[in-house]
């Protein structure tokens, strides 16, 4: 296992909270389940509920057939992470896994209900399909007794609880459109639409994403996805071309943070030395442009068509577990 994390929202592959880890399968990457005999059999008798996985087929047993047919080890562990969760009565059925860059690299990603349940479903599932790749599968009775005592402890630490209680979902901020901590794989414009649109959905219809000035393409995607955009900038370069199309603009000049909105302009505060001088614009556009949804118009929370949403997930979960 090279790293493991959770989301607690909207993210670059669901629109619901998922458990990722990323692996080097060494040795593994050349044996599937189909060249170790016994291997099937003993998974699917300690886990029966594997034959209703639908997986890339599209129908229940579509797994099995994979199975039987040979797939590979992260595959393997991303079902069985799945199915652990689904013998406590956790209804999970999304899951991906993805080769990475080197040779035995994979991501794979699977929903969960209970942040602490999938972080931990998925080391136990890494362990089962290690164990029945040897040969020692018998039960998961005593994996499954950990993840069902741990379902009982809360689902959210209590600090987080606290925070999110005064979220607000009518704004999103993308502080940085440059995708230089991420791997070439994921620099492509598809993938690219995919993830602002995630964070657009996280918006209400139309709610705000803030955006930096000059990203005019990151600005293109969210007003694709039916919000409005806001733009900022560390210092007063913001063209034309970005106030033609925001509803309002943060910039710096001579330390002070400038906003204009349509056609007035207010001084909102100062730049300090305690912070990056890009989340402090952002920020206090964020408190403004909230302040102006709070106090104008209703706000768009809770107007998103109910048909619209389901039929989004119901995209989302397409395919589940491939």
């Amino acid at each position: 296992m090279i790293s493991l994390h959770a989301t607690r929202g909207a993210n670059y592959w669901s629109r619901t909270p998922i458990t990722q880890m990323d692996l080097n399968i060494g040795e593994y990457e050349n044996i599937s389940s189909a060249d170790v005999p016994g291997f099937t059999q003993s998974l699917v008798a300690a886990m029966p509920g594997l034959r209703d996985h639908r997986c890339s087929i599209g129908e229940p047993g579509g797994f099995l057939i994979r199975l039987k047919r040979g797939t590979y080890c992260a595959h393997i562990v991303e079902h069985v992470a799945l199915e652990l969760q689904g013998m406590i009565g956790h209804n999970v059925g999304y899951g991906r896994t993805r080769g990475g860059d080197k040779v035995g690299d994979y991501t794979l990603i699977f929903e969960h209900r209970h942040e602490s349940v999938g972080l931990r479903a998925a080391a136990l599932a890494l362990e089962i399909v290690q164990n029945a790749f040897a040969g020692n599968l018998d039960s998961v009775d005593h994996p499954v007794a950990e993840l069902r005592a741990l379902d009982k402890t809360s689902r959210v630490p209590a600090l987080i609880q606290h925070v999110l209680s005064y979220s607000h979902s009518d704004i999103a901020i993308i502080l940085d459109s440059d995708l230089n901590d991420v791997p070439e794989y994921y620099k492509v414009r598809r993938r690219a639409e995919r993830l602002v649109s995630v964070v657009a959905d996280a918006v209400p219809e139309s709610g705000i994403v803030i955006a930096p000035a000059k990203s005019w393409e990151i600005q293109d995607l969210a007003r694709d996805a039916g919000c409005r955009v806001a733009i900022f900038a560390t210092d007063n370069d913001v063209t034309s071309k970005d106030k033609k199309v925001a509803r309002a603009a943060a910039m710096v000049e001579d330390r002070r943070i400038i906003i204009e909105e349509f056609d007035k302009s207010f001084e909102v505060g100062w730049i300090h030395d305690k912070a990056p001088i890009d989340a402090q614009v952002a920020a206090t556009l964020a408190a403004f442009t909230l302040n102006e949804l709070g106090s104008g118009a209703e706000s768009s929370t809770g107007k998103r068509d109910a048909t619209d949403r389901a039929a989004r997930r119901d995209r989302d979960r397409a395919g589940v577990a491939d």
